[in-house]
């Protein structure tokens, strides 16, 4: 299984001057900062929705592309059909971990809620694998979106799952609370 063809659409620019029309401001012109970029993904701010990413999943299993077109806010999926009449292969004799191709077209924002999910560790493994390839794709393209893909209860500070983990119980846990929040209340870059 990997990820491939990942691409931003949209731009920073974009979204800086959609802030800057909520706040009364003409468009700017420069590049803003990583701390303003990650402070305003932290925020989840309306404007964060200018921007997505496309990608692709190669070989992977049927069920776990399931698990994500459970997905549906912010994000489209192009899942390659086990059809018969467009395979020449018999659709029932296809197993659930038969692999496909599975494409995907998400807002940030939408990165950001499947985050919470998909990499709680009561996600199936596979499905935290498969979303990790894909958020470990965005760490050299878009880091400080790539900074705030966590887990719900590194998102939450505390575990709000039925059964829970244990995780939030751990020093990495704690560490990784305090990794997240770093810089959000930092007025300046």
């Amino acid at each position: 299984m990997k990820v491939t063809n990942m691409k931003i659409k949209g731009s920073w620019r974009e979204v800086a001057d959609s802030a800057r029309t909520t706040i009364n401001m003409e468009p700017g012109t420069k590049e803003p900062s990583s701390l303003w970029k990650r402070k305003m993904l932290l925020a989840e701010h309306s404007p964060i929705r200018q921007m997505f990413i496309s990608a692709k999943w190669i070989d992977l299993p049927y069920w776990v592309s399931v698990h994500f077109v459970r997905h549906k806010i912010g994000i489209e999926h192009w899942v390659r059909t086990q059809r018969s009449d467009r395979t020449g292969t018999e659709r029932g004799a296809s197993p659930q971990n038969a692999e496909v191709e599975h494409e995907i077209l998400a807002s940030f924002q939408a990165v950001i809620a499947i985050s919470r999910k998909r990499l709680c560790r009561q996600a199936s493994p596979e499905t935290q694998q498969a979303w990790k390839l894909m958020v470990d794709e965005l760490k050299e393209i878009e880091p400080e979106l790539y900074s705030v893909c966590v887990p719900d209860c590194v998102y939450r500070g505390w575990c709000m799952e039925y059964k829970s983990c244990g995780y939030h119980e751990t020093k990495a846990f704690q560490k990784a609370v305090e990794e997240y929040r770093e810089g959000i209340n930092q007025l300046k870059d």
